[in-house]
């Protein structure tokens, strides 16, 4: 049987803490639409979620950041290339910021990062990843050109899939803000 090494060990008991720390201690999760919005708009105004601190905005995250990452891996990941560094780092970085800052059931964070107009988690942490880069690598952040791009694609993407696809049936819904 392999040993762990240290670095392995330390990473162990210091991340497994926190995860723990950080899961949803409610006994059950929201069964109706108006459970979850009752549950997001109380998740959106508190500071902390099950022990963890969560930003208010993006200044608040990078703060959070460099906190909680060290020198070492900070400067790691800013000689990464930006693409590569969201690539590589979506499943385990992100990963991170979308269970500890609860980008699925709502947080302050979450709730910013809307009304910057990314609605997806998924798309919230690689956001984050990718703004964190720029920051660490005394770049203009251009949130809204970002946004633009962002927004592009996703209209690429969503015609690529129109022209793939059947239309079985259109309908509207309302959207509750």
């Amino acid at each position: 049987m392999k040993s762990l090494s240290v670095f392995s060990l330390l990473t162990l008991f210091i991340i497994s803490p926190l995860l723990i720390q950080a899961q949803d201690k409610d006994p059950k999760p929201p069964s109706t639409e108006e459970e979850f919005e009752k549950k997001y708009q109380k998740n959106i105004k508190k500071e902390r979620l099950h022990g963890v601190y969560i930003p208010k905005d993006l200044a608040d995250a990078f703060i959070q950041l460099n906190i909680l990452i060290d020198k070492s891996s900070q400067s790691k990941f800013k000689s990464m290339e930006e693409a590569e560094a969201v690539k590589k780092l979506h499943f385990s970085f992100g990963r991170w910021i979308t269970h500890n800052w609860s980008l699925y059931s709502g947080s302050r964070y979450s709730h910013y990062v809307k009304s910057v107009g990314i609605h997806h988690p998924e798309e919230m942490a690689s956001f984050t990843i990718l703004m964190y880069h720029r920051y660490l690598n005394k770049k203009k952040l251009d949130v809204k050109g970002y946004m633009e791009d962002f927004k592009k694609k996703k209209e690429e993407d969503k015609q690529k899939k129109l022209k793939k696809g059947k239309v079985l049936e259109t309908f509207k819904r309302k959207r509750k803000n």
